[in-house]
């Protein structure tokens, strides 16, 4: 199930900024449209596709990934088809939408769901092996892109990322995906029932204290230093519940913050680092630096969000992306991409593991695709917003930098407002 999740997150790549990224230039001289119209293009279709998501958070809750899964996978692939044939701005609002929801949106959602249901004890650990998946495909599909693109052009390339999420995807989920693991005779982490849960579970807290799990309700009972996790009918919010929940917009403002200015960044940044004097090479060489980066946060935050509070974890990645954005600003010499890199790959690994699964920690099992589907939705539409303040800073006057000053700002913002997200509880 591990690594059905780590395909799907390594797969949604055709829909990922990281992908696109290789595409900008073959496509806009080919398509005689130009950058801010082309983000502008990336922004609607954003938009438009990441209102879909909570529909299909709904529909995975419902019918399961089982079925999802091999639907949505086929989907992409006829999508990065479509975008391979493309010859205006009319069809690229179309692709991109496409792309976007079911690419960036529905594959990521649709992993992390599989990890809910499947982990809890191990569940962040879980979630950062998965993450894995996508730190891997910001190291490769970059690089394969720009191979490909300049082997077979622009259009082929896309109906070979097509292909390829189809092969990769469609018939291993249909063999061997299952949904949950209560109909197989399992408990979460492969346990089985009459399995001995007692305190010399591997996961304590951070202060050896013993954590206590019931295999007949699910319910992790943690020390003050980690958020509870509530994996019980009685204690999962629905998403009304949830939105009411100050938490809930606390940890989504740190969301929105990671996809609005990584989407930005990631969009342009062979653009943006040019004016340090940095080639095409190697600012997509450098994504291969930020993967590796990404792995290891990855995997270390989800260590620690089984273990400590999420909001610590949080606010150590949007201290990373402050860090790094400070190093673009006045990069000292086109070497430093590398430093820059780095410590975007970090702030994003942390990201893509415990950023993904806090949500289930505080809100519970239940309903966790609806309300995946929600945040990702507010995900989604941030980083449709991400191109445009660079692209008209570019266009209007000349340089990135302003957008720059701007995007240093926001995670400022969001990791104060994250600090003081607390566990909800049903009576509070």
């Amino acid at each position: 199930m591990l690594t059905i999740a780590a395909a799907a997150t390594f797969m949604s790549a055709p829909g990922q900024s990281f992908s696109v990224a290789a595409f900008v230039d073959p496509m806009l001289g080919d398509l005689g449209i130009d950058r801010t119209n082309y983000s502008i293009a990336y922004m609607t279709a954003t938009l438009i596709g990441g209102c879909m998501l909570p529909f299909i958070g709904r529909l995975v809750d419902r019918f399961g990934a089982r079925l999802v899964l091999p639907i949505v996978a086929t989907s992409l692939g006829l999508a990065c088809n479509w975008m391979s044939n493309l010859t205006g701005a009319v069809g690229l609002y179309v692709g991109f939408t496409m792309i976007r929801c079911l690419g960036q949106g529905s594959l990521t959602l649709i992993a992390n769901w599989i990890v809910g249901e499947w982990f809890h004890t191990y569940r962040g650990r879980a979630a950062g092996t998965c993450a894995v998946g996508g730190t891997a495909s910001v190291l490769i599909i970059p690089q394969l892109n720009n191979f490909l693109i300049e082997s077979c052009g622009w259009r082929d390339t896309w109906m070979i990322l097509g292909a390829t999420v189809i092969v990769t995807l469609v018939l291993p989920a249909a063999l061997f995906l299952r949904d949950r693991p209560e109909p197989l005779g399992l408990l979460p982490d492969g346990l089985f029932p009459d399995d001995d849960h007692d305190g010399s579970s591997p996961s304590a807290s951070c202060d050896d204290e013993p954590e206590l799990f019931d295999a007949g309700s699910k319910i992790r009972t943690t020390t003050a230093n980690q958020a509870p996790i509530n994996d019980t009918d009685d204690e999962s919010f629905t998403v009304g519940e949830a939105l009411r929940c100050s938490a809930f917009w606390k940890i989504a403002s740190v969301v929105a913050t990671v996809s609005l200015v990584g989407t930005g960044l990631m969009f342009h940044q062979v653009s943006i680092v040019a004016e340090h004097g940095v080639s095409r090479s190697l600012a997509l060489g450098s994504l291969g630096v930020q993967a590796g980066a990404a792995t290891v946060s990855a995997l270390l935050a989800g260590y620690l969000i089984d273990r400590v509070q999420a909001r610590y974890v949080l606010v150590c990645s949007m201290a990373l992306e402050i860090c790094a954005i400070l190093l673009l600003i006045f990069l000292p010499a086109a070497g430093w991409i590398t430093a820059y890199s780095a410590l975007l790959g970090l702030h994003g690994g942390i990201i893509r593991s415990a950023g993904c699964i806090v949500w289930i920690n505080f809100f519970g099992r239940r309903h966790q695709g609806a309300i995946q589907g929600t945040s990702m939705s507010i995900m989604v539409l941030a980083a449709a917003l991400g191109p445009v303040p660079p692209a008209l800073a570019h266009d209007l006057l000349g340089s990135y930098e302003p957008a720059l000053w701007l995007f240093l700002a926001l995670p400022a913002v969001s990791g104060i407002a994250v600090l003081s997200a607390k566990p909800p509880t049903k009576n509070r």
